[in-house]
């Protein structure tokens, strides 16, 4: 698969603390109804350390069944090497178009040990893979040098880059640094949903993104017209936004936020999150309701 474009990432449904496929399931069909470039399963937004592996093997099958002709990308991060890899050769042989890993640690990892995480699951499977540097959640800060090194390995296919901020003009320049430590043929995609229109300026090929798992139409106009090289059209539609990106701010994780819209739009239950995770209640959520209301997102 081409890790470029819009890679909308869904929630995963919780219906009284437990997985709701068929809720999961409705929420990905319509991600492939949008016509999105890809659908990315357990990734943060998507609860996947929140979840057995049971469960997340299940989610990876209803997921690529329901999308169609849609690629698929499973994330398959986890504590330990063995279950990476057991989910990653679960991922393929159901079908997956590709995968996402996160170095996940609750003891800190070095450079050795998340290059070694990362040979042994693109030693195991012949899926692409999208490297996820998220420190916000992992807590592990990867070097240039370090990217440099997994992107060599075979089949890694992209890289999954936290939020840019700043000018555009130095933003440009982190991108070209970064890629001139990797191939050619590895690309990159901005996570921070607040910062996508920055990245895909500043020359990222894609945008993992949360808003995009719910308002796919809404994140779809951002890439197409970044696509098109109508960046500063891009920009305002994401400065649009600005109340959303201020509620996920607010609220300490976009995924709180998310899961709360996604219930007043009627996918699911208000109370869709794992625990101790929880959705927004009273004045926050009459909040939310009127942000979205204002903004008129699809």
């Amino acid at each position: 698969m081409n890790f470029s474009g819009l890679s909308a990432f869904p929630l995963t449904v919780f219906s009284d603390q437990a997985v709701d496929l068929k809720a999961t399931q409705q929420l990905v069909r319509r991600l492939a109804d949008a016509k999105v470039d890809s659908i990315g399963v357990l990734g943060s937004t998507g609860s996947y350390a929140y979840l057995t592996l049971a469960e997340r093997k299940a989610i990876a099958a209803v997921s690529i069944s329901e999308a169609g002709s849609t690629p698929v990308i499973v994330g398959v991060g986890a504590l330990r090497t063995k279950d990476a890899v057991e989910l990653a050769v679960d991922a393929q042989r159901a079908g997956a178009s590709g995968l996402l890993l996160a170095p996940v640690s609750y003891q800190p990892l070095n450079d050795t040990e998340v290059l070694s995480l990362y040979r042994a699951v693109t030693d195991a499977v012949a899926l692409p893979l999208c490297v996820y540097d998220n420190p916000g959640t992992t807590h592990f800060r990867f070097t240039d040098e370090l990217l440099g090194e997994i992107a060599n390995l075979p089949n890694v296919a992209s890289i999954k880059i936290p939020p840019l901020s700043g000018e555009l003009s130095a933003s440009s320049d982190r991108i070209k640094k970064l890629r001139n430590c990797i191939p050619s043929n590895v690309t990159l995609g901005i996570s921070g949903d607040h910062s996508a229109a920055l990245g895909l300026a500043a020359g990222c090929d894609a945008w993992y993104s949360v808003i995009g798992g719910l308002f796919p139409i809404t994140a779809l106009k951002i890439v197409r017209l970044s696509q098109s090289g109508q960046f500063d059209q891009a920009k305002a539609e994401a400065d649009r936004l600005a109340p959303l990106w201020a509620l996920f701010a607010k609220h300490g994780a976009s995924i709180r936020v998310i899961a709360s819209a996604a219930g007043l739009l009627g996918l699911c239950g208000q109370d869709c999150l794992p625990l101790p995770l929880s959705t927004l209640k009273g004045a926050d959520l009459d909040e939310l309701a009127q942000v979205l209301q204002d903004l008129a997102l699809s």
